[in-house]
Parts: structure tokens; C-alpha cells; sequence
């Protein structure tokens, strides 16, 4: 017979402890990485939604601007787009609420330092 046979190689003298630690350091790194961040983003739009008032200036899903003039309950605002062009606007389709300038929470404006976190300096604070 030409070939030989094979015989399984046993396992090298690891106990399960050692075993478990990189499953463990890899759920670590996913959770901070990625689960953490996104909890965050998705608590700031929550609070961000839930303070929309009337006067608001917001975006929706699909990218329409326009203005809050009635909040009709705690699902629905009524957004004028245009003059005189009035729609009727899920609460959860609006994806952000452009802040009035100077007012406190209001993006920069263009020659204003913004602050980033460790990893946008890292990546050269761009979005």
C-alpha cells in the first residue's frame, strides 16, 4: 500500500479556561466597538424625537425639510414643506432636527472647532 495511514494529532495540554478567553475578549471588543456606540446613537434620537415641538425645523426619512406647525399627538406632526404645503409626518420618520443657529445644542458653523470622540480624531473627524 502506498499510503500511510494518519493518526489524529491529541489535543495540547489547554484546559478550558484557556479556551474561553478568546471568545470572551472577542465579545468584549464587539460590545465596545459596536453595540455600546449604537445604544447611544439610538438613545440621542429617542430624546431627539421625543422633544420635537412646534417651530421645529426637521428632515424626515426621505430627505424633506420643513417646519413643526402642530404636533397632533404623541405619533404625528403636521409639517409645512412649502408655503402653504402641509403634510402629515410620522414622529419616527423624522431622522433629525436642524437646530436654530446660536441656540445651545447647535451644530457649529463653519470656522467653529467641533469636538470629536478618540476614534472621529483618529479617522479625521469627518462624518
Amino acid at each position: 500500500m502506498f499510503i500511510s495511514p494518519a493518526y489524529a494529532q491529541g489535543l495540547g495540554g489547554g484546559d478550558g479556561f484557556s479556551t474561553l478567553v478568546p471568545l470572551v475578549l472577542i465579545f468584549a471588543v464587539f460590545y465596545f466597538l459596536l453595540i455600546r456606540p449604537q445604544q447611544k446613537r439610538a438613545k440621542t434620537h429617542r430624546e431627539m424625537l421625543g422633544n420635537i415641538r412646534r417651530g421645529d425645523k426637521i428632515v424626515t426619512g426621505g430627505g424633506i425639510l420643513g417646519k413643526v406647525i402642530k404636533v397632533r399627538d404623541n405619533d404625528e406632526l403636521d409639517v409645512e414643506i412649502a408655503e402653504g404645503v402641509k403634510i402629515r409626518v410620522q414622529r419616527g420618520g423624522v431622522s433629525g432636527v436642524m437646530a436654530k443657529p446660536g441656540a445651545p445644542g447647535a451644530a457649529p458653523g463653519p470656522g467653529q472647532q467641533q469636538s470629536g470622540g478618540l476614534l472621529g480624531k483618529l479617522l479625521g473627524g469627518g462624518r
